[in-house]
């Protein structure tokens, strides 16, 4: 089994916003995060296919045994395989995949979060995590690249947050803070309604302005000498930025439609901000 080729499938499948920050990656660094993406898609359909919780928390375990055996022994497997050489050749701590099971595997349990504070651990395992992973293998040389990676990812995932709110109460997970409902006057039953009025207009106006803020934050923390290893990062945030400003854009009734780019205008900006990136030099 070509198991590279496997992992680049299911990245390329997913129409994933990561694919076409990969695109410009040398291939060394794109294969390695081709595993690292395929990893996490599996995961995350373990707790997103299975009606049943102990279900998935039996397969949840097997992929917890996976990633030790990737530090203690080896395993033919499809993800596994190309994980556990990733992780060899990037040094990545085991600390980082033990963190991303324990955020997804939350969404067996948790559907309600009462505030920001108690939802940003979670926006960190499912994706500050994910960026950690990724700047080891850009490689970097200021250490405040991980708190780079750390506002970034938070930004990243609170955009799917806004952008996903009618999926979600379908499967009646709500991640806007409870107090930020009851601040402003929206009922959980009128969100799992799908229900567009004023006071969702001002709700989403705070959480965009929210999101907004971690993207300044990060941008003010990378550093000038790690930007062009970065230039996949700056992708990513280009593209999930554009999203946010599309939601914004869209008056943030993401009930009558979900938001999302072309391929074309992912590819477009993708391209864009390569380039910019190398006239840096």
């Amino acid at each position: 089994m070509d198991v590279v080729n496997y992992c680049r499938q299911i990245t390329k499948a997913s129409r994933s916003n990561f694919y076409y920050s990969f695109l410009f990656l040398p291939k060394r660094q794109r294969e390695a995060l081709y595993s690292v993406y395929a990893f996490c898609r599996s995961i995350d359909d373990v707790v997103d296919r299975n009606s049943s919780i102990p279900k998935a928390m039996e397969e949840i375990k097997e992929w917890r045994q996976y990633v030790k055996r990737c530090y203690t022994g080896s395993i033919d497997h499809p993800v596994i395989t190309p994980l556990a050489k990733t992780i060899h050749e990037f040094h990545l701590p085991i600390e980082y995949f033990e963190e991303l099971i324990n955020g997804m595997e939350m969404d067996l349990h948790k559907h309600r979060y009462a505030t920001f504070e108690e939802l940003r651990p979670y926006c960190y395992r499912v994706a500050s995590v994910v960026g950690l992973i990724c700047i080891e293998i850009f490689g970097y040389t200021e250490p405040v690249i991980q708190e780079y990676a750390i506002h970034q990812g938070i930004a990243f995932q609170l955009t799917n947050i806004l952008r996903d709110i009618k999926t979600d109460a379908a499967r009646d997970r709500i991640y806007l803070p409870q107090e930020d409902l009851k601040h402003f006057g929206y009922s959980e039953q009128e969100l799992l309604a799908s229900t567009y009025n004023p006071a969702f207009v001002e709700l989403m106006r705070f959480e965009y302005q929210r999101a907004k803020d971690y993207y300044q934050k990060a941008r003010e923390l990378l550093p000038s000498q790690d930007r062009h290893s970065m230039v996949a990062s700056e992708i990513m945030e280009g593209i999930y930025y554009r999203i946010l400003q599309e939601i914004e854009q869209s008056g943030y009734n993401v009930f009558e439609k979900k938001i999302s780019l072309p391929r074309y205008t992912r590819l477009g900006l993708a391209l864009k901000i390569w380039l910019n990136n190398r006239l840096s030099k």
